[in-house]
């Protein structure tokens, strides 16, 4: 089995350069594409991604990569690459997902069919099983991707499982909750540190706040879940182990916060403070239940961020339009504070009331948005002794 691996750790368009950024704070050389960051790394760095990692979507292995215009190309380059490597005898090795763009290959069920026909062929020869009968597959799952783009075939595993934003500490949610992984990424884009008072005004599931304190005590966010890895015989479960505890040994409970997360719903507000119970860190988030037009601060140099509900979301126009000029007369006196608000509504600057001072286009889910940056005025804290 292999010892050092090509990996992808894929993200959402527009927050790809904040996965870069993670992969090089763990240490991991990388370069910075669309919708993925390509970087190279052992078992060990498998483990650490899949666990450390707060904005990517999953973690993958690069098979191979070759050119395939036709069918016959296709089997041949499948059935070419090392499967004996990845794949031990018996594993369940599903063709989950082809995906065909630009290129002459575009019949996605036919390109599963043929990959898996090359899979099993160049198993049954190699663990030298006759061809006539099936290989078994009971064991571990080794979920298989393949991609074609401009003719150039992509082969990949998964080795995250259900996505990473999946943090299992979310059992229940809004009417359009905010991913876990695109709020973190929010919040690392953001001008937000730890020493900071942070506030989300529509905090719905208390998404934002649990992610802004983990980050804050440094919690890896992949400690209350697990992978599909952690399945295959060839991944050590003692170096499994060893990183988990490793990450459990990072977390700093030193640290006091000052973060609160507000909404007009009680029921979110209840389903906010059970969410910040399973993540660990209830103690840090101050919840209640309240309308934006009664926040009110005498706090200096804070961040608000709000994922406030938005016409393909959730609301009703009118309400909408409400809601943001609230929040235009509302956040006004805050002058030192910045404000991070994610809409998909392109009229909102004219309804809240003030310019952005920067816009980033990000996509929550397939819905195409913009996060909307004012940067607050800056003062000098002063610095307790």
């Amino acid at each position: 089995m292999k010892k050092q691996f090509e990996l992808i750790a894929t993200a959402a368009a527009g927050i790809e350069a904040v996965v870069g950024r993670e992969l090089r704070d763990l240490g991991y050389d990388c370069q910075v594409e669309n919708g993925r960051v390509r970087f190279q790394g052992d078992r060990r760095a498998i483990i650490e991604t899949n666990l450390w990692l707060r904005a990517a979507d999953r973690v993958k292995i690069v098979v191979g990569t070759f050119p395939a215009k036709t069918f016959e190309e296709l089997f041949q380059g499948v059935f070419a690459l090392d499967w004996e490597n990845y794949l031990p005898l018996g594993a369940r090795f599903p063709i989950s997902k082809a995906k065909c763009v630009k290129s002459k290959l575009h019949n996605e069920p036919s390109v599963q069919a043929i990959s898996k026909k090359a899979v099993v062929k160049k198993l049954q020869k190699h663990y030298a099983r006759p061809e006539g009968v099936p290989l078994m597959e009971n064991g571990a799952e080794f979920k298989i991707e393949v991609s074609i783009l401009k003719d150039q075939a992509t082969v990949l595993i998964d080795t995250t499982g259900s996505s990473l934003f999946k943090r299992g500490y979310r059992t229940e949610k809004g009417g359009a909750p905010i991913k876990e992984n695109m709020a973190a990424a929010i919040l690392l884009l953001s001008n937000w540190y730890p020493d900071k008072p942070l506030i989300d005004p529509t905090c719905g599931s208390g998404t934002f706040c649990i992610e802004a304190a983990m980050i804050a005590r440094n919690m890896a966010p992949g400690l209350r879940r697990t992978f599909s890895f952690e399945e295959w015989n060839w991944m050590d479960d003692r170096l499994i182990h060893e990183v988990r505890q490793e990450a459990s040994r990072k977390i700093n409970r030193e640290i006091e916060l000052d973060i609160m997360g507000t909404d007009i719903d009680a029921r979110m507000v209840e389903i906010a403070k059970e969410n910040a119970q399973k993540a660990g860190v209830s103690s840090d988030i101050t919840f209640k239940q309240m309308r934006v037009q009664d926040l009110h601060s005498d706090k200096i140099n804070g961040v608000i961020i709000s994922n406030p509900p938005y016409g393909e979301r959730l609301s009703d126009d009118e309400g909408v339009t409400k809601l943001y000029t609230e929040m235009g007369h509302v956040f006004a006196p805050l002058k030192t504070w910045s404000k991070f608000i994610i809409t998909s509504d392109e009229g909102f600057e004219s309804k809240f009331g003030s310019k952005a001072d920067k816009k980033r286009k990000l996509y929550n889910g397939t819905l195409k948005v913009d996060l909307y940056q004012y940067f607050g005025e800056r003062v000098k804290r002063q610095i307790k002794a």
